[in-house]
């Protein structure tokens, strides 16, 4: 696989992951089958993860380091390594071991077989599950994620999840303009929805992280997703489509 080109890019942003990087590569190596890479985007020199993910490269691992070029925070990161890639499909996951590598192969599945523009990893629909986590957090995505799938058409269970493969000529077509938290993944599946484009999804299994801390903030970043959660209502019932 080593001498193959990518058809996967993998994004991943990290913040002080030294406890988690290794192994997060190691497991993807071990179960991604289709030729990838990975870019782990960081925001400042000092971050813990650097050494360990320079080891990695040294070791021949098919890893590049990118820096965050839209300011801190993971959406930024996230939106660079969106950006910089050059494959026919983007996986944007988490360093923190909560989402499960093997699943990859179904999103990429799914793309080929669907021509999908997004593939949704999905912890509400059958055969997904949500492993620990706050409370209110779990509850608002589960309820954010039914009643678009119900009430708005939109079709996957689970827009809110961050753990999406994505059609790199889709992203193209569309200009990210999420500036908060992590509402990135629920502004893509509603321009998707808008335009008409194939949105497919496959189970997953989320695990709360095993080291390290999460930076998720619900009260803060609440309204940058109701933005979009409204958008697809908007769409279904009245038309809205995204020009950007």
């Amino acid at each position: 696989m080593a001498d193959e080109k990518p058809v996967l890019t993998i994004v991943m942003p990290v913040y002080n992951e030294k406890d988690n990087i290794t192994i997060a590569v190691d497991a993807i190596c071990q179960k991604v089958q289709a030729p990838f890479t990975i870019f782990i985007v960081y925001d400042r020199e000092e971050d813990t993860t650097l050494p360990a993910a320079r080891k990695l490269i040294a070791a021949g691992k098919p890893v590049s380091l990118l820096k965050n070029k839209y300011g801190k925070g993971a959406l930024n990161a996230i939106k660079s390594g969106l950006e910089e890639a050059a494959t026919k499909y983007v996986i944007v996951t988490m360093a923190d071991l909560s989402d499960p590598p093997e699943v990859m192969n179904d999103l990429l599945a799914l793309a080929e077989k669907e021509n999908a523009a997004v593939v949704c990893a999905s912890r509400y629909m059958k055969g997904g599950k949500q492993l620990g986590g706050p409370v209110i957090k779990g509850l608002l995505s589960r309820l954010a994620g039914l009643s678009l799938y119900y009430l708005a058409g939109v079709p996957t269970h689970d827009a809110t999840n961050s753990f999406k493969l994505y059609r790199t000529s889709f992203l193209r077509k569309v200009t990210i303009e999420s500036n908060g938290g992590f509402e990135l993944g629920i502004e893509l599946v509603t321009k998707a929805f808008s335009r008409g484009e194939t949105i497919k999804e496959t189970p997953t299994v989320w695990r709360d992280r095993t080291a390290g801390e999460s930076h998720f903030k619900v009260v803060e970043w609440l309204p940058h997703y109701l933005k979009w959660y409204f958008l697809a209502y908007k769409a279904k019932y009245l038309g809205w489509r995204a020009t950007q």
